[in-house]
């Protein structure tokens, strides 16, 4: 029962989308209007909800990750520790309580992987990862080098994590993104792919 109820609790934390929350409240405003994506995250907030508006959606978007996961990962040992690490990104991505058109999920994906603290690398694997394809083998757009950094994330994880429960979390983690990528609106052009020094 325990497992459910976070599993449950996860999603639906993961289902409220900040960023239309604080939108609303603070500047009376749909974030997505009038943007490439329609993407109800935390880059639309500060553009278009302004500096508070997005300092707290990344917050919230951090914390509806980090809390579920951190809260039941605490000397447990089931299996199902992979659905309540994906869950709040699920709920993200596929909110219910939006239709199922949620957002990209980036800042909630950190939040659950910082949930699994003391084991800091999962987290820093994607970080390191968003860097390496934004800085030094550069990839464009962001639409690829959002893919390309959770397809690389999950490989590593698969060599180095010695918890099949991690990978297996991430790895659906992977899917809903992926899937809520490729089903965007979002104008898909051609992917660049160039080294730092290459300019």
């Amino acid at each position: 029962m325990r497992d459910i109820i976070y599993i449950l609790t996860g999603y639906l934390a993961g289902s409220v989308l900040f960023a239309r929350v604080f939108g609303w409240l603070l500047k009376k405003t749909d974030v997505t209007e009038n943007t490439s994506d329609g993407n109800p995250g935390t880059a639309n907030a500060f553009r278009n909800g302004g500096f508070l508006c997005g300092a707290l959606t990344l917050v919230c978007d951090l914390l509806k990750g980090f809390l579920p996961v951190f809260l039941y990962a605490r000397g447990s040992t089931s299996s199902l520790l992979a659905l309540v690490i994906a869950a709040p990104v699920i709920g993200h991505v596929f909110p219910a309580l939006y239709h199922f058109h949620g957002g990209k999920g980036i800042a909630t994906t950190f939040g659950c992987l910082l949930g699994l603290l003391p084991n800091y690398y999962p987290a820093a694997l994607l970080a390191l990862l968003f860097i390496f394809f934004s800085l030094i083998l550069r990839i464009t757009p962001h639409y690829y080098r959002t893919l390309a950094t959770y397809l690389g994330t999950e490989l590593l994880l698969l060599v180095f994590a010695r918890d099949p429960r991690i990978w297996i979390g991430f790895g659906l983690i992977f899917v809903a993104v992926a899937a809520r990528m490729l089903t965007s609106k979002e104008e898909k052009t051609s992917p660049e792919v160039k080294l730092l020094w290459m300019r």
